[in-house]
C-alpha cells in the first residue's frame, strides 16, 4: 500500500492545545498508519520544534487513552521540565 522503507513510520496526527497559566502547550496524538510506535496511539507534548521527554508522552489503545495518559503525566509539571535541556556546546564561547 505504501512505498516506504521497512523502518519508516507514517502517522496520522490529531492536534490539541493545552492553555495553562497563560502558556500554550501543543499535544500531537499520533496514530500508526505504517510502522510501529510505542502503542497504537502516542500523545506527544511539544513546543512545535521541541518534543517532550519520553516519560511525558502518553500511550494508549485509542486517541483518548493516549491523550489522557499524557495529560496525567504532565499535570503539575513545570513546562520547562517537560523538555530535554540543551547541552552546552564546548565550541561556543560563554
Amino acid at each position: 500500500m505504501f512505498n516506504l522503507n521497512e523502518t519508516d513510520i507514517l502517522t496520522r496526527v490529531s492536534k490539541y492545545n493545552l492553555i495553562s497559566k497563560g502558556r500554550m502547550l501543543h499535544i500531537d496524538v499520533h496514530e500508526a498508519v505504517f510502522g510501529i510506535l510505542a502503542g497504537k496511539y502516542v500523545a506527544v507534548p511539544n513546543l512545535i520544534n521541541i518534543i517532550a521527554k519520553q516519560e511525558y508522552q502518553g500511550v494508549g489503545g485509542s486517541e483518548e487513552e493516549a491523550l489522557k495518559d499524557s495529560l496525567e503525566k504532565i499535570k503539575g509539571v513545570a513546562l520547562e521540565d517537560l523538555f530535554p535541556k540543551k547541552e552546552a556546546d564546548p565550541e561556543e564561547e560563554p
